[in-house]
Protein backbone atom coordinates (compact mmCIF):
# COMPACT_ATOMS: atom_id res chain seq x y z
CA UNK A 1 0.00 0.00 0.00
CA UNK A 2 1.29 3.44 -0.83
CA UNK A 3 0.09 6.96 -0.08
CA UNK A 4 0.51 9.29 -3.03
CA UNK A 5 -0.32 12.97 -3.27
CA UNK A 6 -0.73 14.76 -6.60
CA UNK A 7 -0.02 18.48 -6.26
CA UNK A 8 -1.07 20.36 -9.38
CA UNK A 9 -2.13 23.63 -10.92
CA UNK A 10 -4.62 23.81 -13.75
CA UNK A 11 -5.40 27.15 -15.32
CA UNK A 12 -8.09 26.03 -17.78
CA UNK A 13 -8.96 22.51 -16.59
CA UNK A 14 -6.82 20.46 -18.97
CA UNK A 15 -4.07 19.76 -16.42
CA UNK A 16 -6.76 18.85 -13.85
CA UNK A 17 -7.91 16.13 -16.29
CA UNK A 18 -4.33 14.82 -16.32
CA UNK A 19 -4.15 14.96 -12.50
CA UNK A 20 -7.34 12.91 -12.28
CA UNK A 21 -5.88 10.36 -14.70
CA UNK A 22 -2.71 10.11 -12.60
CA UNK A 23 -4.84 9.54 -9.49
CA UNK A 24 -6.83 6.81 -11.25
CA UNK A 25 -3.57 5.11 -12.13
CA UNK A 26 -2.34 5.28 -8.54
CA UNK A 27 -5.55 3.72 -7.30
CA UNK A 28 -5.35 0.92 -9.88
CA UNK A 29 -2.45 -0.40 -7.82
CA UNK A 30 -4.07 -2.53 -5.13
CA UNK A 31 -4.12 -0.86 -1.73
CA UNK A 32 -2.73 2.46 -2.88
CA UNK A 33 -4.57 5.69 -2.36
CA UNK A 34 -4.19 9.10 -3.89
CA UNK A 35 -5.12 12.59 -2.83
CA UNK A 36 -5.41 15.42 -5.35
CA UNK A 37 -4.27 18.78 -3.98
CA UNK A 38 -4.64 21.88 -6.14
CA UNK A 39 -1.80 24.33 -5.41
CA UNK A 40 -4.41 26.88 -4.32
CA UNK A 41 -5.22 24.58 -1.35
CA UNK A 42 -1.74 23.31 -0.53
CA UNK A 43 -1.42 25.38 2.67
CA UNK A 44 -4.04 23.11 4.24
CA UNK A 45 -2.21 19.94 3.20
CA UNK A 46 1.47 20.32 4.07
CA UNK A 47 1.32 17.55 6.68
CA UNK A 48 -0.34 15.22 4.16
CA UNK A 49 2.53 15.86 1.76
CA UNK A 50 5.11 15.27 4.50
CA UNK A 51 3.48 11.89 5.33
CA UNK A 52 3.10 10.71 1.72
CA UNK A 53 5.24 7.97 0.21
CA UNK A 54 5.33 9.81 -3.10
CA UNK A 55 4.42 13.23 -4.49
CA UNK A 56 3.55 13.69 -8.14
CA UNK A 57 3.77 17.24 -9.47
CA UNK A 58 1.59 18.60 -12.26
CA UNK A 59 1.51 21.96 -13.99
CA UNK A 60 0.62 23.40 -17.34
CA UNK A 61 3.47 24.71 -19.43
CA UNK A 62 3.03 28.44 -19.99
CA UNK A 63 5.64 30.38 -21.92
CA UNK A 64 8.12 27.50 -21.72
CA UNK A 65 7.94 26.79 -17.99
CA UNK A 66 5.64 25.80 -15.16
CA UNK A 67 2.74 28.13 -14.44
CA UNK A 68 3.24 30.95 -11.92
CA UNK A 69 0.88 29.41 -9.31
CA UNK A 70 2.88 26.18 -9.46
CA UNK A 71 6.12 28.14 -9.04
CA UNK A 72 4.56 29.86 -6.00
CA UNK A 73 3.96 26.40 -4.52
CA UNK A 74 7.57 25.44 -5.22
CA UNK A 75 8.87 28.58 -3.51
CA UNK A 76 6.59 28.06 -0.50
CA UNK A 77 8.46 24.83 0.28
CA UNK A 78 11.46 26.94 1.31
CA UNK A 79 9.76 27.20 4.71
CA UNK A 80 10.69 23.57 5.47
CA UNK A 81 13.55 23.02 3.03
CA UNK A 82 16.24 22.64 5.72
CA UNK A 83 14.19 20.10 7.68
CA UNK A 84 14.06 17.83 4.58
CA UNK A 85 10.70 16.11 5.25
CA UNK A 86 10.57 14.93 1.62
CA UNK A 87 13.98 13.24 1.69
CA UNK A 88 13.88 9.81 -0.05
CA UNK A 89 10.25 10.18 -1.12
CA UNK A 90 9.46 9.33 -4.71
CA UNK A 91 8.63 12.19 -7.07
CA UNK A 92 7.30 12.32 -10.61
CA UNK A 93 5.71 14.90 -12.85
CA UNK A 94 3.35 15.66 -15.69
CA UNK A 95 2.55 18.69 -17.80
CA UNK A 96 0.24 19.88 -20.54
CA UNK A 97 0.48 22.58 -23.17
CA UNK A 98 -1.56 23.86 -26.06
CA UNK A 99 0.98 22.97 -28.71
CA UNK A 100 2.78 19.77 -29.66
CA UNK A 101 6.14 20.92 -28.34
CA UNK A 102 5.15 23.82 -26.15
CA UNK A 103 8.52 23.43 -24.42
CA UNK A 104 7.00 20.90 -22.02
CA UNK A 105 10.37 19.26 -21.37
CA UNK A 106 11.52 22.40 -19.60
CA UNK A 107 8.62 22.16 -17.15
CA UNK A 108 9.45 18.53 -16.36
CA UNK A 109 13.10 19.49 -15.88
CA UNK A 110 12.04 22.23 -13.44
CA UNK A 111 10.05 19.66 -11.48
CA UNK A 112 12.90 17.14 -11.44
CA UNK A 113 15.40 19.74 -10.21
CA UNK A 114 12.89 20.88 -7.58
CA UNK A 115 12.51 17.26 -6.42
CA UNK A 116 16.30 16.84 -6.29
CA UNK A 117 16.60 19.97 -4.16
CA UNK A 118 14.28 18.27 -1.68
CA UNK A 119 16.38 15.07 -1.82
CA UNK A 120 13.58 13.17 -3.52
CA UNK A 121 13.99 10.26 -5.96
CA UNK A 122 12.64 11.03 -9.44
CA UNK A 123 10.57 8.42 -11.28
CA UNK A 124 10.55 8.76 -15.05
CA UNK A 125 8.18 7.30 -17.57
CA UNK A 126 9.14 3.72 -18.43
CA UNK A 127 7.53 3.74 -21.87
CA UNK A 128 9.02 3.78 -25.33
CA UNK A 129 7.68 6.52 -27.60
CA UNK A 130 4.52 5.66 -29.50
CA UNK A 131 4.83 5.09 -33.24
CA UNK A 132 2.27 6.64 -35.53
CA UNK A 133 1.49 4.26 -38.33
CA UNK A 134 -0.48 5.99 -41.09
CA UNK A 135 -0.56 9.17 -38.99
CA UNK A 136 -2.59 7.71 -36.10
CA UNK A 137 -1.55 6.59 -32.63
CA UNK A 138 -4.54 4.26 -32.13
CA UNK A 139 -4.54 4.52 -28.32
CA UNK A 140 -0.81 3.90 -27.82
CA UNK A 141 0.76 5.19 -24.62
CA UNK A 142 3.42 7.92 -24.67
CA UNK A 143 2.11 9.61 -27.81
CA UNK A 144 4.46 12.58 -27.33
CA UNK A 145 7.56 10.44 -26.71
CA UNK A 146 8.51 11.69 -23.23
CA UNK A 147 10.90 9.94 -20.85
CA UNK A 148 11.12 12.29 -17.87
CA UNK A 149 7.39 12.35 -17.12
CA UNK A 150 3.95 12.36 -18.69
CA UNK A 151 3.23 14.98 -21.33
CA UNK A 152 -0.09 16.03 -22.81
CA UNK A 153 -1.13 18.35 -25.58
CA UNK A 154 -4.56 19.99 -25.54
CA UNK A 155 -5.73 22.10 -28.44
CA UNK A 156 -6.36 25.51 -26.92
CA UNK A 157 -9.76 25.90 -28.54
CA UNK A 158 -11.07 22.63 -27.06
CA UNK A 159 -12.56 22.19 -23.59
CA UNK A 160 -11.23 19.83 -20.87
CA UNK A 161 -14.16 17.54 -21.72
CA UNK A 162 -12.59 17.01 -25.17
CA UNK A 163 -8.85 17.08 -24.52
CA UNK A 164 -6.22 15.98 -23.55
CA UNK A 165 -6.48 13.00 -25.88
CA UNK A 166 -7.11 9.52 -24.53
CA UNK A 167 -3.50 8.47 -25.24
CA UNK A 168 -2.19 11.28 -23.00
CA UNK A 169 -4.64 10.50 -20.19
CA UNK A 170 -3.76 6.80 -20.36
CA UNK A 171 -0.06 7.70 -20.22
CA UNK A 172 -0.70 9.80 -17.11
CA UNK A 173 -2.55 6.90 -15.50
CA UNK A 174 0.37 4.61 -16.31
CA UNK A 175 2.74 7.03 -14.57
CA UNK A 176 0.51 7.12 -11.49
CA UNK A 177 0.35 3.34 -11.30
CA UNK A 178 4.14 3.07 -11.75
CA UNK A 179 4.78 5.51 -8.90
CA UNK A 180 2.35 3.66 -6.60
CA UNK A 181 3.97 0.32 -7.40
CA UNK A 182 7.49 1.63 -6.80
CA UNK A 183 6.46 3.39 -3.58
CA UNK A 184 5.08 0.13 -2.27
CA UNK A 185 8.29 -1.71 -3.19
CA UNK A 186 10.42 0.93 -1.49
CA UNK A 187 8.27 0.78 1.62
CA UNK A 188 8.80 -2.98 1.89
CA UNK A 189 12.49 -2.55 2.76
CA UNK A 190 14.04 0.07 5.01
CA UNK A 191 16.12 2.67 3.21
Amino acid sequence: MSKVVVVYHSGYGHTRVMAEAVAQGVERHRGSNCRLVPVEEVAQHWERLHQADAIIFGAPTYMGSASAPFKDFMEATAAFYLARPWRDKLAAGFTNSGFLCGDKLNTLLQMAVFAAQHSMLWVGLDLLPARAGAGSFDGQLNRLGASLGAMAQSNVEQSPEQVPPLEDRRTAAHLGERVARLAERMGAAPL
